[in-house]
């Protein structure tokens, strides 16, 4: 904004309505100090905020992610099972180290939705997981 445009609204006069003349004159009268306690008090008993609202981020993209440091840890989650269930059944054997129905039942659940397979895992230890599971014929992502 140019400075006559904000010496304009600097002068121009807010109209206040009729019932909240009162309010605002005593407002007028009060103190920096004062008017800070009073903007903290109303935030607390109305669980509201004066402060202007931020905004938020939102997921990395693609293009962002080559430009930060690579993560350091993934999550193996399998998403679907694909033609060859028991090959994906023995392939979750070898890497949770559960037993028979254990892994059974872990891929079974997938028709629910994905299953999480092994959490903060090495970037080389997670994609010889996606390996071994795509070998399998299973769909695997990386998080």
């Amino acid at each position: 904004m140019t400075e006559e445009i904000k010496k304009e609204e600097e002068n121009k006069e807010v109209e206040v309505p009729k019932k909240f003349q009162s309010l605002v004159e005593e407002i007028e009268k009060m103190s920096v100090l004062d008017l800070a306690e009073l903007v903290k008090i109303l935030e607390k008993k109305f669980g509201v905020s004066a402060a202007a609202p931020v905004a938020v981020a939102g997921p990395a993209s693609a293009d962002d992610s080559a430009d930060k440091e690579e993560k350091s840890s993934y999550n193996v989650e399998l998403t679907a099972v694909g033609d060859k269930k028991i090959e994906v059944i023995k392939a979750v054997r070898d890497i949770t180290e559960k037993g028979l129905k254990e892994a059974k039942d872990l891929v079974d659940a997938i028709a629910g939705g994905p299953q999480m397979i092994r959490e903060k895992v090495k970037k080389e230890d997670a994609e010889e997981m996606k390996k071994k599971f795509e070998t399998a014929g299973a769909t695997v992502e990386l998080k």
